[in-house]
């Protein structure tokens, strides 16, 4: 038989996996509540983020339905199997790599700012101020901005290279995560992000810039930890847990 080529399997796909597996095996059955988030890192022993990625994740198969303020529930399995791309990196996994990257790109772009580097910025940052976000049009804006500031480099590949990591949130997973956690005001804080970058950079203080854009990137990825499904509606609150019925595990009757 041909051999076939082995590839990487990320970790929040082995996680996913991991959890499937539970669900197929009947550990957990349709209705019944998975252990929160927390509950799954530390019994992995992994953080928090990478166990979100994989209840996302399972959530776009349709295997899971995550209740903000009760709980993540198994679902009863789709008739057609969601399509899904098998190897597409995390969301966390991608913030990560754009602060990296656009941290340094901040930097080099304060020592080469120009009046029309800036002025599109500024066109930019104005049409920012309106429009309701998540929508394609707001998400077309911050892709722009990022790019604008590439732009200042004066270099085709960087500027591609950043557009093409903006890109990469436009897969399901991260569709997903944005429904739960982008709002008008997850807007309104970037809007001013951007705008401490675009002010970091007229100024041309490169550690200013640097630090200005990590800040940014670094808050984005804040924005979409904030806890969902630790409490439930009955005003349980984060960390604690709602009393068990008679079944091995807490059950959602309206899945």
């Amino acid at each position: 038989m041909p051999l076939e080529a082995i590839e990487p399997r990320r970790l929040y796909r082995q996680v996913a996996d991991q959890l499937r597996g539970l669900i197929e095996s009947g550990t957990y059955a349709v209705g019944d509540r998975l252990p929160t988030e927390r509950e799954l890192s530390e019994r992995l022993g992994i953080s928090r983020p990478t166990v979100r990625e994989a209840l996302i994740a399972l959530e776009v198969e349709g295997r899971v339905r995550i209740r903000v303020g009760s709980g993540i529930y198994v679902a009863r399995p789709p008739a057609k199997k969601a399509l899904v791309p098998a190897q597409t990196e995390g969301p966390f996994e991608v913030l990560r790599a754009r602060e990296v990257v656009e941290s340094a790109v901040a930097r080099e772009a304060a020592n080469l700012r120009d009046e029309a580097g800036l002025a599109a910025l500024d066109t930019v940052l104005a049409r920012m101020e309106d429009g309701t976000h998540p929508s394609s049009e707001t998400i077309a804006l911050d892709r722009a901005f990022h790019v604008a500031v590439a732009g200042l480099l004066g270099n085709a590949v960087l500027q591609r290279f950043v557009g093409e990591l903006f890109d990469q949130r436009l897969t399901p997973y991260f569709a997903r995560l944005s429904q739960y956690f982008e709002n008008g005001e997850s807007w309104r804080l970037a809007h001013g992000e951007h705008r401490q970058v675009r002010d970091a950079i007229a100024s041309g203080n490169g550690d200013a810039a640097e630090a200005a854009m990590r800040h940014h990137l670094q808050e984005s990825q804040k924005r979409f930890q904030i806890g969902f499904g630790e409490g439930n509606a009955e005003g349980v609150g984060p960390g604690r847990h709602r009393p068990r019925t008679p079944r091995k595990h807490q059950r959602e009757d309206t899945v």
